[in-house]
């Protein structure tokens, strides 16, 4: 054995994993025998508010905390910039004179404040006192088929268990700790926080931390202000208040509490129960003066919870998760090493090694995640989701929404978690109303606009704080756009007309005002285009060697403003109204700047035939209509199709993790199913400590959280997406079974994923054919199906072949469908 505490060894430690395998299911727990020595070991629990990172220690347990909207700041400022729209001609000027350079420095005095930023809550630690200093037999997993975590260990010849999850029921964190020796445990739990704070006695059990968060955070990047943290007096507006309260329960022990926390001697069993709670309350209210009491909501919480037995609180706790989790199965017949930890299997696999286990877990994971970081209306998941450990986070862990928010929702729809896209309704209808200011203040339009970042405030303007930002990240315009394309999607998955008459039509609307307004004629070619414009992060390489990222009609701009007067027009016909508005619209949108595919056979970034500066560049936004858009497919627009390919092999396939998941996705559109499954492998490359590389690097940690590095959400949530649009996926107005199934997963079965037109798809397939289908049909219609082998109806299906546009994309079917009616299709070959 290791005198290190750990004390492990790995018979020992599959031996404890077959154990526990027995109460589990093992394709669906990460499990380790040794604990945690960096964050991005640490597990993650959450309950859509209250996030926590699992450390497993023995002699010292490390939990860190989070509370989703516990952030920097206040309410934005209804003046930030009131002289911005008077540079706008001169911006226009220069660019239709193609001196970029010059719109380029006049665009910097159009710039705004930067965005608050998402702070740590605290930290607990559990000091346990152990008869040995040997620790043997040493576990810990995270079950993502229930969201609870255990760690387990043998000293002095006791077994030592901590069981924890976090119910969204009961709101409360519930931490069991247990000795299988009668009177054995003996442990300390006390709270800090990097925030300022203050410790008070709250009962005989009971402790609670109080302080006050910064009234500002600079972004991390930010690095010229020698006070970039900044707290307020009471009384003042910015600046929310937050509690954690903690209290414990033991049948048999003997607990004494002071203000260095709680003690607890004897005892064979004992229940820690945490609530947190801030003063936020909502984006345009002040959190001091106009905050929510958060004393007597985490009060209430926990005296509610404590009158609660343990096992009533688990079992709500997974009745509540796995309503959402338990909607999507998905096993692939191959290879798998579910007995071994799992960084040994991420190891392995690095290496090469095979385990179609693994990747069926990852898919699964981003959905545990997303259950878990996104229930709280006034905060969707950030860039870290829910956890996080920095004062300064990196990028301020806020809503990144030229990307990588947007990505976070990719899963929502198609992995069956629709209702953990609420919160992101909630942020738009207030982006909604602080950008129709920022609209009018910066550039005197109607309507409403978003840039490239947002917070819990719902800061709209462009960031870099008057100046100092770049505009290749800065200043882009069409944040708030693209985000309306989730209010469309979600009408077109669930047919929901009331949703898209009373929260989608009006903001989708006023987002297309903000752009019939933005629009202008571009002298040369007669176009409408915007100008400004950028493609995201990214700049062109003049004929003299400049590099420079302003110009107009950059093509992601022209494919989001596509999309969203189509959407508008659609929802306009089907709510019946805005006949002169959808008028207006089509006309316009027939004037828009039009995909061009350059010389070397790729789709144009820029208006112009312009190479990237940086080739390899992460971001591919021009490729926005192949996916997550639907304006490019190989079927209904070849010739874009392979202009987009030929993007994606001159990209490469580097990047981030984030950028190599959105890669996945437009493989798998492309339907090229070995080549998203090669990028799926390369996701999951262990990453350990590292650098905080931003560009290059990418991987998956020990906890399988994906590494920009450093950690970003995004990522998870992207290859999820990826392996969904692999399984199934709409363009064209037809719903592709199995459109891009790599070799490797011949064999598999996958039930519960969610189509257009409000169906649940479940299906089967042997040697990479389909083998069954079944459709659970919501809406009454006709579903449009396209398989890549020939299909028969079952005993109640009305299925019809049609003539198929491309004989190589497979074979069409219109299967008629009544609501509440299930279908089954069979292979007919």
């Amino acid at each position: 054995m290791k005198r290190t505490g750990l004390s492990l060894s790995l018979i020992l430690a599959l031996g404890a994993g077959q154990l526990h395998a027995q109460q589990t299911d093992k394709r669906l727990t990460l499990w380790y025998n040794e604990p945690a020595v960096e964050w991005s070991q640490a597990l993650p629990l959450g309950n859509g508010r209250v996030g926590a990172m699992v450390f497993g220690g023995t002699r010292e347990e490390l939990i860190q905390l989070n509370e989703a909207t516990l952030w920097s700041g206040g309410p934005v400022s209804k003046s930030i910039n009131p002289d911005a729209a008077t540079h706008l001609p001169a911006v226009r000027e220069a660019l239709f004179k193609e001196n970029y350079h010059a719109a380029d420095s006049i665009l910097r005095k159009m710039q705004g404040a930067y965005s608050q930023s998402f702070l740590p809550l605290g930290d607990v630690r559990i000091r346990q006192q152990l008869p040995d200093t040997l620790v043997s037999q040493y576990y810990r997993d995270l079950n993502i088929a229930d969201a609870t975590a255990t760690t387990r260990f043998i000293s002095g010849g006791v077994t030592y268990t901590r069981e924890m999850f976090i119910s969204a029921p009961d709101q409360v964190i519930v931490i069991r700790l247990k000795a299988s020796k009668k009177g054995a445990l003996q442990f300390t739990a006390d709270p800090s926080s990097q925030l300022h704070y203050k410790l008070t006695v709250a009962g005989k059990k009971e402790i609670a931390m109080s302080g006050k968060a910064p009234s500002h955070a600079d972004p991390n990047y930010v690095n010229y202000n020698k006070e970039p943290i900044k707290y307020e007096a009471p009384g003042s507006c910015n600046g929310m208040r937050y509690q954690l309260r903690m209290r414990v329960i033991s049948a048999d022990g003997q607990v004494t509490t002071d203000t260095t926390g709680i003690a607890v001697k004897g005892a064979t069993e004992a229940i820690l129960l945490l609530t947190a709670a801030t003063s936020f309350n909502g984006y345009d209210k002040c959190p001091d003066s106009e905050g929510l009491d958060e004393k007597a909501i985490a009060g209430t919480q926990l005296n509610k919870a404590s009158s609660v037995p343990y096992a009533t609180l688990l079992k709500r706790h997974k009745q509540d998760y796995q309503q959402y989790f338990n909607r999507v199965a998905f096993s692939l017949s191959g290879e798998e090493h579910a007995a071994l930890p799992t960084d040994e299997r991420l190891r392995r696999y690095t290496a090469g090694g095979k385990d179609l286990s693994l990747e069926s877990m990852y898919f699964q994971y981003g959905r545990y995640l997303l259950i878990s970081c996104s229930r709280t209306l006034a905060a969707p998941a950030n860039l870290q989701g829910i956890w996080n450990k920095e004062l300064r986070a990196p990028w301020s862990s806020n809503y990144t929404i030229n990307i990588n928010t947007q990505m976070n929702y990719w899963p929502a729809e198609v992995a069956n978690l629709s209702e953990m896209q609420q919160p992101l309704y909630h942020l738009l209808k207030a982006l909604a109303k602080t950008g129709a200011n920022t609209a009018k203040e910066f550039y005197n339009t109607r309507g409403w606009v978003a840039h490239h970042n947002t917070d819990i405030w719902a800061i709209a303007n462009p960031v870099g704080d008057k100046g100092k930002g770049d505009p290749q990240w800065a200043n882009w315009m069409m944040g708030g756009n693209w985000l309306c394309q989730y209010l469309w999607q979600h009408y077109n998955y669930t047919g929901d007309t009331k949703f898209l008459r009373d929260t989608a039509y009006p903001i989708m609307k006023s987002a297309a005002l903000f752009s019939l307004d933005w629009l202008v004629k571009d002298p040369a070619s007669g176009y409408l285009v915007t100008a400004p414009s950028t493609s995201p992060e990214t700049k062109f390489l003049l004929p003299n060697g400049t590099q420079e990222s302003v110009s107009a009609g950059a093509t992601m701009d022209m494919t989001i403003i596509r999309e969203l007067f189509n959407n508008v027009i659609k929802a306009g016909e089907v709510l019946q109204i805005d006949n002169a508005l959808r008028d207006s619209l089509q006309v316009a949108a027939d004037r828009l700047y039009p995909f061009k595919v350059g010389k070397d056979g790729s789709l144009q970034e820029w208006s112009n035939d312009w190479p990237a500066a940086e080739t390899e560049h992460r971001h591919i936004s021009h490729l926005y209509a192949l996916f997550p858009g639907d304006q490019i497919s190989p079927s209904a627009t070849p010739e874009l199709a392979n202009a987009a390919k030929r993007t994606l092999e001159i990209r490469g396939d580097g990047g981030t993790g984030w950028s190599k998941a959105w890669k996945i996705n437009t493989w798998a559109r492309l339907e090229d199913g070995n080549h998203a499954y090669k990028l799926l492998r390369e996701l999951l490359t262990l990453t350990g400590k590292g650098s905080v590389d931003m560009h290059n690097a990418g991987g998956t940690y020990a906890n399988l959280f994906c590494a920009h590095p450093p950690f970003q959400i995004d990522g998870n949530f992207g290859g999820t997406s990826g392996i969904s649009q692999m399984l199934l996926n709409g363009q064209s107005g037809m719903i592709r079974l199995l459109p891009a199934l790599p070799d490797a997963w011949a064999t598999g079965e996958v039930k519960g994923l969610r189509a257009f037109g409000a169906h649940t798809v479940d299906m089967s397939w042997k040697g990479g054919k389909l083998t069954r289908v079944t459709i659970h049909a919501d809406k009454t219609g006709t579903c449009y199906l396209l398989s890549k082998n020939r299909l028969k109806a079952g005993a109640n299906a009305q299925l019809s072949p049609m003539k198929p546009k491309d004989a190589s994309a497979g074979f069409p079917y219109a299967l008629k469908t009544t609501a509440g009616n299930v279908y089954t299709l069979l292979a007919a070959e």
